[in-house]
């Protein structure tokens, strides 16, 4: 292997000679090739060949690779933007409209964070998308999310969506294909001009599990479908449109990431997806145009180019964005992030999974709430009722996790239960069980609440969804501008993601032909503080 070090200066014949920090300016100009020369003695890095009878060898060459050659052009043409890069979806509003908007006006695609919000706060937010870019060809996605226990709510997202023309949504946590997702689908659905299927609603689905992408990768199911045409809902040459093409353009294979997550690695779960795509395009061809994605632990441009390299079309970020300066949570939580290590975060139970043991990904450094949470869980397997609770127990979670009495805790629990789901308000007043599920449920809601509105009062019981990504984040950044909290804006982190990630891939090109680079030469650098 053949170490670059430096080489000496030689202007007549084009090979100019460099010091370690000249070598990388010719390795960071991502728009010209470079190459690697040496003359038996010295070994340098130009941005010009070595011409004949220089007396200098070529070694390996790299051509351009500006950050917009990263990834599928697929992926690129189909949603109008200029990087395989995607932000995804943060619940609750984290994924705001400033940073939609901000990526959008970038040429980026970014998913407003729906899930969670009342109807009203979400109809707003799909106006205000639909005013700034509606009219124009920007990208922009929302979020879908499956709620099996509240079909209305996920029927109402979409009924906002087609309302506001949102042109592609991001479809999370579904296990099964339903009536409203495909209906949004399919309402999409155009002949063009040569005899194809132009899909003006675009779906980005996001999955951890290979029976749920296959889902994805096949066409709409022939019995929903039938159902949406004979209510009227499609028309009858939607209908045979959809057997034409896949339910989604897209599958995001998310790997260990914040929030709900499988934990599933990346460079198992990605390679098994994408052979799982070309085995169904045998079956059905435009699976093959489906572009699979990666997502989960997306967060220096060293995890950027993997992920391409193990065959991702695009990449999807999360835990970053949500410290960005955009991200609709509180200052406070940003700092958290900010000072999130490898190792700080930890699973607990799931407001919206809660009697099935479901988990989610949380900062743990900073907040009770991963304990709090789960001693509360911990007590629902217990004990049958809130009547039941030892005493010294009762008087615990009263006093240092919800903060008040817990019949007044069930006051509020039910007053929202009438107004929301009063199935399950009559299902609480005749099952002690479940209504001890509901009391502690609302804690385990109004945390995340609690952070995202930074209450400084219960700052200690504060839920940040957050995965490793965080961590590694801060790691790449520390020392440099993009450390503090108020330098991290969106367009700038996915800006610098995607330039590193692009200046490794010419790096691992370089090593690949035997090449071996300085540390100092061979790392991407941020702007200093």
């Amino acid at each position: 292997m053949t170490t670059a070090t430096t080489a000496a200066r030689d202007s007549a014949d084009g090979v100019v000679g460099l010091e370690p920090d000249e070598v990388y300016r010719v390795l960071a100009d991502l728009d010209s090739p470079c190459y690697a020369v040496g003359d038996g003695h010295r070994v340098g890095m130009t941005p010009h060949p070595p011409g004949p009878g220089s007396g200098w060898t070529l070694l390996a060459a790299a051509p351009p690779q500006p950050p917009e050659r990263l990834g599928s052009s697929d992926f690129r043409r189909r949603h109008g933007v200029r990087y395989a890069y995607m932000a995804g979806a943060m619940a609750g509003g984290i994924a705001s409209e400033e940073l939609v908007l901000s990526l959008a006006r970038a040429g980026l695609l970014a998913s407003f964070g729906a899930a969670g919000l009342p109807e009203d706060r979400l109809d707003r937010a799909l106006a205000r998308l639909a005013r700034a870019l509606g009219d124009t060809a920007t990208p922009y996605a929302c979020n879908l999310i499956h709620q099996p226990l509240s079909p209305e709510r996920e029927r109402a997202c979409v009924d906002a969506c087609l309302r506001h023309r949102v042109p592609c949504v991001e479809a999370s946590a579904f296990v099964r294909l339903t009536t409203d997702l495909v209906r949004y689908r399919l309402t999409g659905l155009r002949s063009d001009s040569g005899g194809g299927v132009r899909a003006e609603h675009r779906v980005v689905a996001k999955v951890s599990r290979e029976e749920v992408a296959e889902l994805f990768l096949r066409p709409a199911p022939e019995e929903l479908v039938a159902d949406l045409l004979a209510r009227g809902q499609v028309t009858r040459a939607q209908a045979e449109l959809a057997r034409h093409v896949p339910m989604a353009d897209d599958i995001t294979v998310e790997a260990d990431s914040g929030g709900h997550t499988d934990r599933r690695p990346l460079v198992v779960t990605l390679p098994a997806v994408l052979r799982l795509r070309d085995r169904v395009a045998r079956e059905h061809p435009a699976a093959g145009r489906t572009g699979i994605g990666a997502a989960g632990g997306i967060a220096t441009p060293e995890a950027i180019t993997a992920a391409f390299a193990l065959g991702a079309c695009y990449v999807v970020t999360g835990s970053v964005n949500q410290g960005a300066t955009e991200a609709g949570t509180s200052p406070g939580v940003k700092e958290l992030l900010a000072r999130a290590g490898l190792a700080d975060c930890a699973m607990a139970p799931a407001a919206d999974l809660f009697e099935q043991g479901g988990t989610v990904q949380v900062l743990g450094r900073g907040t009770m709430f991963a304990g709090n949470a789960a001693r509360l869980y911990r007590l629902y397997r217990e004990h049958a009722s809130l009547d039941d609770l030892p005493a010294a127990e009762r008087r615990d979670v009263e006093e240092r996790i919800l903060r008040r009495p817990l019949a007044a805790a069930w006051r509020d629990t039910a007053d929202h239960l009438l107004a929301h789901h009063p199935a399950w308000h009559r299902r609480a007043e005749q099952d002690p069980k479940f209504r001890m599920a509901m009391v502690f449920r609302w804690y385990l809601a109004m945390a995340s609440r609690w952070a995202i509105s930074g209450a400084e009062e219960r700052r200690g019981d504060w839920q940040i969804w957050c995965g490793p990504a965080m961590g590694a984040f801060n790691g790449w950044t520390a020392g440099t501008a993009l450390a503090s909290p108020g330098n991290r804006q969106v367009v700038s982190v996915a800006e610098h993601l995607m330039r590193g990630a692009a200046f490794h891939t010419r790096v691992t090109h370089l090593r690949g032909a035997g090449l071996r680079l300085p540390v100092r030469c061979a790392e991407y650098r941020l702007p200093p503080v």
